[in-house]
Order: structure tokens, then sequence, then C-alpha cells
């Protein structure tokens, strides 16, 4: 078959005029769904015109007709979503006070689950929490009809998850609903909900649109296979080989390219895979022999060698690792072969480098795309490279063949097909670079380029498009079979800053987001080599990231989250769940994050740990425990609560207003394996976080101490084994408590005074004891005691924070209970009895609350007394130093609107310490805020 200059003729065969009937769209009726696309894509042309529509922050950098070809109006825009608004108000349901009645429990799913599942591989992407993982979550928190949201959309999952809730199969609803049985949750409503997605990068989008828009499979497996075999008789000669017997022609799978060295004592040239590779293990040696001088030799010992050779694009002479093909891997038939390349294989690879660079191949410059400021140098946080242009990643064979691929994909006349067959080529950009790791002892080939950096090893793959995208194809074939049954209208896709999302108040009814987190990921670095085959770049000035290289801090990253997440809460319907999965075990960024939610409106619920090994959800007390995945529940305060506060801000009425409606927002009853567990956001401890949280977020002076609203607390809620609950929960949580043995106690990690006080009135609550008893114990747990700490003896932790019964008068309740309890000779003996005092004699046990009261208020003088030797100490650096006390010092500071001692004393803290404490963290930014606001007025 000829080659084809007309694109258009080129895809008669495989694309035929679709007959369609008419289509519905935002409350408008199309002829069919090309005149649909026409009618939008003219609407967004003349907004792309409007100035100021490409002012808002984080718009994508393109050219108009770049941002259009990208782009399925209404549905996906390669660019801020001007339909956005249009969707919410035909889809959605306008939010009522006075009828609203909603109510849901936190709730947590494994994020982990369905990681095999064909639709979640279909297309890969830096980070991904699979479609299975979302479902119960979106089942749990919505109906069918209800808009959920996810700012962070990446590659579409939570789109996916949506629509899956509609279209499951039966066995896949049947495990679902016995998880829900199982756990004690209403049983789910099956059906579609609507979704809003956005990200940052118009790679994403592109996924995500792909991933969540239907279109026709048949018609996309047909001009698919058309290319690969359109693209395999115009270049197919370049992937030629000659079989050993050097008669029978074989197709090259990939050639192995191996870099060059020199050898450091006699400077000849050695290929090191030709040396290093072991053909019977397929592992690299750790030393091998020089063969040329017999020298033995490490890779480390090697010198790298390079070669100048002239780029046109650059129009200047550059110099670039050398590189030698040593490998080819081929079939003859169904039978694979290897061998050296030959003579004939040198020749052709010759022939392919004189050709000029195809036209189809991007040629940026790394990290520039158009009309951005160059800050980066050689250098960004994705990695350190060799190479300085996109161009430079593809060796003269792959560029040759994937610049086709592109081209005739980019022609394909109808849309939804065409982006589709983008959405399958570009997963070979990667694979078909130098950054395609050759791996000798595994078996495949294709996209081994190692994920979340741009590395080049010594040892590069170089895959042919057959190689790379056949098996690719019918993969997504059969991933996306099913996808017609998926409501057209039930999703919309945007590319910009999550912080201006263009969706109006108290419109959305879930979100479920996965955002960047620190420096875990440069996303949009990352990205910047399919937006340049896409002309259509992401604007990097909003990205939340911890970057050096974008001359962003920790700082930096939690104000942008910061005002991600109070677009979040804006948009969200009062009273409803956001939930955040979190992938960083660096505390800093988990303490930032725990502050950009509070100080966007939204208040804590439930924060879990993803225990992978067991598949299963723990807790998390001790901030300095993160080092897996989280999952956490938050939740917008309703009308009603934000209403009273204002009347009451500054009152114990308001104080108490908040705790009633976030122990109303609190799981009652959460049993494992057969064990209650005690629900940690209903202590004490982290009730009056929250609380001092929701103050300071509204600029209130907090009016109780935590002595104080610990009494409080005993006085008006009920309490069962350390937590509080309203009077009908305490009846729910005993109903249930007869179901189980005994109830599972959360695992607490001594790393500070704080977690110490814990740990001990959690022994002492179950099993008072004397010094001795507990001192060996207590040795065990301070292992990980921080180093800037100050290490306090167990007799003054004791001493300020519980009481130890002297032997005299009457046995305390506590004591008496236990003993009475597990020892028979002590049962129904009075509390004054000789022998039961004797055994309780220096016995150390938690006091009941007005006593507590009394002892949390001398406590806190000899805190604040330290506070004051910190604050008037000379030292530029405190090395050592009592966290709580600079807790308490911050607090009284804040409350006596004495925002200079704050910011004075944080100067001499470490760094560190200040941004991975989120209650001083807390304290600091108010002070810095506050000050500022003076400063101002």
């Amino acid at each position: 078959m000829a080659k084809h200059d007309d694109h258009s003729s080129l895809f008669a065969e495989v694309h035929t005029a679709k007959s369609q009937g008419p289509v519905e769209c935002l409350g408008m009726t199309f002829e069919n769904d090309e005149q649909r696309r026409e009618y939008f894509l003219e609407k967004l042309r003349e907004k792309l015109k409007d100035p100021e529509f490409r002012k808002i922050e984080g718009f994508p950098i393109g050219e108009d007709e770049d941002i259009l070809a990208l782009s399925d109006p209404p549905y996906y825009t390669a660019c801020p979503n001007p339909f956005i608004e249009d969707f919410i108000e035909h889809y959605g349901k306008p939010y009522d006070p006075a009828t609203d009645d909603y109510h849901r429990e936190p709730f947590a799913s494994d994020v982990s689950e369905g990681k095999n599942d064909p639709i979640y591989n279909a297309h890969t992407y830096h980070t991904k929490v699979p479609h299975l993982a979302v479902v119960p979550s979106i089942l749990h928190y919505t109906e069918p009809g209800d808009v959920v949201l996810d700012g962070f959309c990446g590659s579409g999952m939570t789109g996916i998850a949506a629509q899956w809730c509609a279209s499951a199969p039966e066995n896949y609803k049947k495990d679902v609903e016995a998880h829900f049985e199982k756990q004690g949750r209403t049983k789910p409503i099956w059906g579609s909900r609507r979704i809003i997605l956005n990200d940052l990068s118009p790679a994403a989008t592109f996924i995500a649109a792909n991933y969540n828009l239907p279109f026709d499979v048949r018609e996309f497996a047909r001009a698919g296979k058309h290319i690969l075999d359109e693209v395999g008789r115009e270049i197919g000669w370049m992937y030629e080989t000659f079989h050993t017997d050097g008669k029978t022609k074989g197709r090259i799978e990939y050639t192995v390219w191996s870099e060059v060295f020199a050898c450091p004592d006699c400077s000849r040239e050695i290929v090191f895979l030709n040396e290093a590779l072991d053909n019977e293990t397929k592992r690299v040696k750790d030393s091998f022999p020089c063969p040329h001088c017999s020298s033995e030799l490490t890779k480390k010992r090697l010198e790298r060698s390079f070669e100048t050779r002239f780029d046109p694009i650059l129009d200047k002479a550059i110099q670039a690792p050398q590189r030698r093909p040593s490998l080819i891997s081929y079939k003859v038939g169904e039978l694979r072969y290897e061998k050296a390349p030959d003579n004939q294989d040198l020749k052709v690879l010759e022939r392919i480098q004189s050709l000029p660079l195809p036209a189809h191949l991007p040629t940026d410059r790394m990290m520039r795309a158009p009309t951005t400021v160059e800050c980066w140098g050689d250098k960004w946080r994705a990695g350190t490279a060799s190479f300085s242009n996109i161009h430079h990643l593809f060796l003269s064979r792959a560029s040759h063949a994937l610049s086709p691929l592109w081209e005739k994909a980019s022609a394909y006349p109808d849309t939804r097909i065409r982006h589709m067959l983008l959405y399958f080529v570009e997963q070979a950009i990667w694979g078909m670079s130098v950054l395609n790791r050759y791996g000798p002892s595994h078996f495949s080939q294709v996209n081994r380029q190692l994920s979340g950096v741009y590395y080049v090893a010594s040892q590069i793959a170089e895959v042919s498009p057959q190689y790379n995208l056949g098996n690719k194809l019918s993969r997504l074939i059969s991933a996306f079979k099913d996808f017609s049954k998926h409501d057209e209208n039930g999703c919309i896709v945007a590319t910009g800053n999550a912080a201006s999302l263009g969706v109006s108040d108290d419109s959305i009814d879930y979100i479920f987001t996965d955002p960047p987190f620190g420096d875990n990921l440069a996303y949009a670095e990352l990205n910047f080599i399919v937006e340049a085959f896409h002309k259509c770049f992401t604007n990097m000035e909003p990205e939340a990231i911890v970057s050096p290289y974008q001359k962003k801090g920790l700082s930096e990253y939690k104000n942008l989250m910061r005002l991600c997440f109070t677009e979040y809460c804006r948009v969200l319907k009062p009273g409803r769940w956001m939930t955040v999965v979190f992938h960083n075990s660096r505390n800093s960024v988990w303490t930032a994050i725990q502050e950009a939610l509070q100080f966007s409106g939204f208040v804590v619920a439930d924060v879990r740990v993803l225990d992978k090994k067991q598949d299963s959800f723990n807790q998390v007390v001790a901030v300095g425990s993160v080092k897996q995945d989280l999952v956490i529940s938050v939740y917008k305060p309703n009308d009603g609560l934000e209403n009273s506060f204002r009347l009451r801000a500054g009152t114990e009425d308001g104080v108490w207003d908040f705790v009633r409606t976030h122990l109303k927002q609190l799981p009652v009853f959460v049993s494992k394996d057969g064990q209650a567990e005690v629900i940690a956001e209903r202590q004490h401890f982290l009730l009056f976080d929250r609380m001092v949280a929701f103050h300071i977020q509204r600029k209130v002076t907090v009016p109780l101490s935590a002595a104080e609203f610990y009494a409080g607390l005993e006085q008006r809620f009920p309490s069962r084994e350390g937590m509080y609950f309203l009077s009908n929960q305490a009846a729910e949580y005993d109903k249930k408590r007869m179901t189980v043995k005994e109830v599972l106690q959360l695992q607490l990690f001594v790393s500070d005074e704080a977690s110490a006080i814990q740990w001990l009135k959690q022994q002492l609550t179950k099993k008072p004891q004397t010094f001795q008893d507990i001192h060996p114990q207590f040795l065990k747990e301070i292992g990980g005691w921080q180093k800037h700490e100050k290490a306090l003896e167990l007799s003054v932790l004791l001493g300020e924070n519980l009481l130890r019964y002297d032997g005299k008068g009457e046995v305390p309740s506590q004591i008496h209970s236990y003993l009475s309890s597990n020892f028979r000779e002590l049962r129904n003996l009075a509390k004054d009895n000789p022998l039961l005092r004797a055994r309780a004699k220096d016995r150390w046990y938690v006091p009941d609350p007005n006593k507590a009261n009394d002892l949390e208020k001398l406590r806190e003088q000899t805190l604040i007394r330290e506070f004051e030797e910190y604050r008037e100490s000379k030292q530029k650096r405190l090395k050592v130093f009592r966290l709580e006390a600079v807790r308490a010092g911050f607090k009284k500071a804040w409350q006596e609107r004495d925002y200079a001692t704050i910011k004075a004393v944080a100067e001499k803290i470490p760094e560190t310490v200040l941004q991975e404490d989120s209650k001083l963290l807390m304290w600091y930014d108010q002070a810095v805020t506050r000050s500022e606001e003076q400063a101002d007025n």
C-alpha cells in the first residue's frame, strides 16, 4: 500500500459516519454528536479569545488551536472548563438548609484494592488510587445523581469510580454489600453519580477524559490496528535483521544499546554490556577484566566516553554519552532469538541516522514551555540529565517510528477516536525513549523507565513500535469493551488550578482527592515530555510542590494547599465530607496538610493508616507515626453550627455547641476481628485539639483551658472506655459493645512528653502500678524519644500528671476496682480495709476529672515558667527544650495577643520541629497572620 499524504483518505476504510439519533447535552438537543462538538468548540474558541479568561491562575501554556485540538467540549477542555457551572446547574441538586437532613459517619476503604484491574492498568500515571478502592467511599457518602469532585484528578480514577457505581458487575456489588453489612453500614444504593474532574496538568486531564468519556471501541480497535500496520509498512525496513543463517529475515523486537567507557589503565574503549553481562545468569557482573589490558574493572572505576555531534535543531555541536548497539532480540515466525549486531544491522542504523529529524518529534528545551521564564538551568526536581532538549531523548530509529505514529493518530477524522488513538500512542513515548532501561533478567523490555525521575541508564532497550504497542492495543480493547454503557453526560473534565475551580458555593455533594504531597513527585516536570507532543503545557506557577528549582519550600507548599482546600470547602455543601488520601512519610508534610485542612474550614473527623501487610486500617494518634498511606476524613461544618458559633463565639456555650456537633459526626462503634476499637477522635485530648483549631481558624479566643475542657466533658457527656458520646450514641455503643469480648486499645508511640503522658495514662487506667512496676516498661517505650525533646524522668511525668496512693485513708476507686476485679482475696472489702490499703499503697493511678483539673493547672504553671526561661534566654537556638512548655507558652501568648513573643521564640526552635508539630505551627502561623493584619491597619 502506497504512503498517503491525505490522512482523511488514509482512514476512509476504517472510519465510517455513524448514523446517530439526536444527542442531548446540558439541556440542549443536537442532531448528532458532531454537531454538539462543533457548537461547543465554537463557544470555547470565543472564550479563548477573552484576555480575562486566559488570566485565570494556572491557565495551561498553549496556543488556542492546540488547546482546541486537545479538547472535546463541554465534556473536556484542556483549559479551565467554562461549562462546569452549566453542568452543575443542569445535573446537580441545589443545597437547601431548610430541608437538608444529610448525615454520614466517616468511612475509610482500602486504597490499594484493584491495582490488577484491567481498567486501572489501561494507562500508567505517576500515582493512582485504583477506582475499585474509591467506589465504596462514593457509595457511602453519596446517592445516585449526586455530584462528586476531584480537583487533583490525575488519570481520573475517581471519575471511573463514580461511573462504576452504575455499571459494576453483580459479583462486585455483592462483595461490597457484604462488606457494608459486616461493618454495620446501610446497604449502598447503586446508580450513576455525576463527576467533575480537574487537574493542573493537560497530560493528566487528557488521560482522565479518555478514561471517562465513552467511545466506539470497535472503531478504535480497527483504527489502532490500521495505524500500527501502516507504520509497519512504511518503516518496516528499519526493524529487519538477518537470522544467524544469513538468509532468513527476522523482525527486531528490541535493540540493546550500551554506554561506552574508557579503561582507567589503558584508556581503550569498553562497550560495557559486552564485557560485564553474564550471558548465563543475565546479570551484570560486579567486576570483569578489561578486554585489552586484562585489568580487573568495576563500573565505578570506568570513565564515561562522550562523542561530539552536530545538532541541526540547536545549530551547534553538542556532547552526548557514546552508545553502541550490543544486542538484538528478534523473531523469526513465532520463535525469539538473540544475536550481536552484524555489519548489515550497522549499515541500516547508519542509513537511519543520516535521515533528517522527523517533523512531528518535539524539540522543546526541557522545562522550557513557550513563554515561561527560564529558571531551572541544567537541573530540575525530577532529575539531573545529560540532555537538554526532548529530541535528545530518542535514538534516530525511535524518532522515525514514533513521529509517524503520532502524525497518523492526530489525523484521524473523528475526535473521540482521534483522542483515544493519541491516548494509545502516548503510552509509548517514555518506553521508546532512552529512558527505557534494559533489564537482562526481565522477560519484557516494555516501559521499563524508572518511575518519578528522568534517569538514563547505561544500558537501554530501544524497542520497536509493534513490540511496545501491539499487546497494549489488545489490552485496551479488552479493558474498555463495556465502556459504552457509561453515561456521556456523567462526567466533565477541566484543566486548571484546584484553587480556582469555577464552581458555585455549596454545590458539591462529596470530594475524593489524592493531592500532591510535598516533594514526592514533580508532576509538571514529569509530564513535560508528553505535553510537548500535545503542544500544551502545565502552568507550574500554582503547582503545589516542595522544590528548590521552583523556589518552593514547605511554607509555599502549605500555602498553596491551603488555597486549594479553601476552594474545596467553599464549593462543598455544608455537612458534607471530603476524603483525602495521603502518600508521604515526612512528618513535616503531614503537619502542613493537617494545618491546611483545618484552616481552610474543614474539621478532621478520622485519620487512618492503611496497613498494607494486614490489609486493614489503624487509627493514627501520634503525628510522628506517619510512615504509611493515610486516609483522612474531614467534613464541612453545617450552617447551624456556623450560625450558632457566630452568636456564641468566645464563650463556653460556643465550645460545647462545637463538641456536640463534632461528636454527632464521629463513628459510634467500630469493631475489628471481634474486638471493639477505641475511636481516637472521641478521646478528650483530640476533642480539645479539634475545638481549639476550630476557634483559632475563626480568630476567636479559646475560652477554656485544657483542664476546664476535660472537666466539662465529664460533666456533659457520657464516657465509655475513655471516649465521649452524646446520650443517644452512648446507648447505641452499649448495645453494640455487648456483641464483642473486649476493646482493642490504640497503639501509642512514645516520642515526646505528650505521647509519654498518654501512654502512662493508658497503662495506668488498665492497671494502677507502682513506680517499680511501670519503670522498666517505660524504659522500653522511650527508645524513639526525639533528640530535641528535653528528657524527663518518669518521676516528673508521674508527679505532674497522675496521683499516687500513699496508703492513708480510703483506697481510690480506680485502684479498688482493679484490685477487687483481679484478686479474689481482695473482693468485697471496704475501701479502708488494711489488707486492701497495703496492696494499694504506692500505686499510681489516673485521677478523676476534678483532681485532674487541679493537677493540670499546676502543670501549666510549671510549663509557663519554663517557657519564660526560653523567651528570656540569650541563646539564638534552643537545642534541647520541653516541647509541651513551648506549646503552653504559645497558647498563652496567643490568648494575650502577644504575637511578637510567639515569633521570637519560634526563631529559636529548629525549623524542622516547628514544621512537624501541628500545634506549634498553628499558633505560629496565626501569630504571623495577625501581626501582618495589625501592621496593615
